[in-house]
């Protein structure tokens, strides 16, 4: 089955302008053409678009999306590992980013507390206040 741009977008929930710009940076093949020109996708297209897709919202970049496409494209089945290889760094990236996270939220709490405290004694001036230090 053959579908169009606007068939497709609707289907995969995504801005047709997406997926004209999936082809041009190379994420996914041009499509057939009908005879008046229009793009038409088949179900392999579908597959890789929906891939694209799910990758996307588990936190993938365009950028390691289309490398982990072309592993699988080179090297077959055989490419789970390097996918493997690659899904587990960006759990590293993910867990270092919670980290950096959580310590500038340990940060920023006491620093909250201290304006709560400043504005409960309802101190005019900001003399207490870690900005000025």
């Amino acid at each position: 089955m053959m579908l169009q741009v606007s068939e497709v977008s609707r289907k995969l929930g995504v801005n047709p302008q997406t997926l004209y710009f999936y082809e041009r940076i190379g994420l996914i093949p041009s499509p057939n053409r009908s005879e008046s020109g229009y793009r038409l996708y088949a179900d392999q297209d579908l597959e890789r678009l929906t891939f694209i897709a799910r990758a996307k919202s588990l936190g993938l970049t365009l950028e390691e999306i289309g490398e982990i496409l072309a592993l699988k494209q080179r090297d077959g089945m055989d490419c789970c590992y390097n996918v493997r290889d690659r899904l587990k760094a960006k759990v590293e990236h993910i867990q270092k980013t919670i980290t950096q996270l959580q310590a500038l939220h340990d940060e920023l709490v006491p620093l909250i507390e201290q304006c709560d405290q400043g504005i409960i004694s309802l101190k005019e001036d900001c003399s207490h206040c870690w900005l000025d230090k």
